[in-house]
């Protein structure tokens, strides 16, 4: 039988100076996505406050929150007013010098429906998450919502074919990214060019080599290295929805805030892995290798 399309968002934007004003923004965004008829709704990653990992500082651990908490509260209360799925992102304080960076989802409901903690975590200029952020003991586990099995991944993974494979493997119906990537600054546009396609078109193949739709939320606007170190970071939005061949569903632009709408047609997974059985052509007598670091 047959299942009706998914109305999916992304909600795209900017850090607006305070958890505060985000969270408002967020809200203002989740009312407009539910009117449009959304279903599901993807937030960017860290969306609650800067992305602060541009430096180390012990102070930043004070943004940090419980889970459940007060964020959790108050996203948990609009996902059941609007009746809406949500994926949210969160800074996790989960004990004293134990943080993660993780993913929330709610199934129209104030209760949490599940949950993932990032699991490859980047040390890189600009990008200093080992620093706060422990990597994930959830593994790759879908959760089962009323519109279907959220794999769920946050940024980083995004580089990872295990990841999105384990997460379809394990039975999940789409893939989705919050995300917090962009330039640096100092780059000449040809090298931001490079980054931004490479960044579209490794998804683009977690799509295809796994048959499922695709989701990746992307924060914009330029945000300022604290330190004064670094040049800072311009986000790249772009966020974008493709189908289970990589196609684009809908795509936004690099700057700005942008709630971006697309209608997913979730029978088309099961169409397309009929003429390209990726699943049943996989050699998994041959892939011992795949759990070695490097071959030497």
């Amino acid at each position: 039988m047959s299942r009706p399309p998914l109305k999916v968002a992304l909600l795209q934007d900017t850090d607006r100076g305070s958890r505060t004003a985000n969270l408002d923004a967020i809200e203002a965004g989740l009312r407009e996505a539910a009117a449009a008829g959304a279903e599901l709704v993807l937030l960017q990653e860290l969306h609650n406050g800067p992305y602060f990992c541009q430096n180390e500082s012990v102070d930043t651990f004070d943004l940090a929150e419980t889970i459940p908490g007060p964020g959790t509260e108050r996203l948990g209360a609009l996902a059941a007013e609007l009746q809406l799925v949500l994926v949210a992102s969160l800074f996790e304080k989960r004990a004293a010098g134990l943080y993660h960076n993780t993913s929330v989802v709610f199934d129209r409901s104030a209760e949490i429906a599940g949950k993932y903690r990032k699991m490859h975590i980047p040390d890189d200029p600009a990008f200093y998450e080992k620093f706060y952020f422990t990597p994930g003991d959830l593994g790759f586990e879908p959760i089962d919502t009323s519109v279907g099995r959220l794999g769920v991944l946050v940024c980083w993974d995004q580089w990872y074919p295990e990841a999105a494979r384990l997460m379809a493997l394990a039975g999940a119906e789409l893939l989705l990214y919050p995300t917090a990537i962009g330039w640096d600054p100092r780059d000449d546009e040809a090298e931001k060019a490079r980054q931004r396609d490479a960044w579209i078109t490794v998804q683009r193949g977690h799509a295809i080599a796994n048959g499922l739709p695709l989701l990746a939320c992307n924060r914009s606007g330029i945000e300022s290295d604290p330190s004064g170190v670094g040049a800072g970071i311009q986000f790249w939005g772009s966020s974008f929805v493709a189908g289970p061949q990589g196609e684009f569903l809908a795509q936004a632009g690099t700057e700005g805030r942008q709630l971006l709408l697309a209608d997913v047609d979730m029978q088309r997974s099961e169409d397309v892995r009929r003429i390209w059985p990726f699943l049943r052509d996989r050699r998994i007598d041959a892939y011992q290798d795949l759990v070695k670091r490097f071959r030497d």
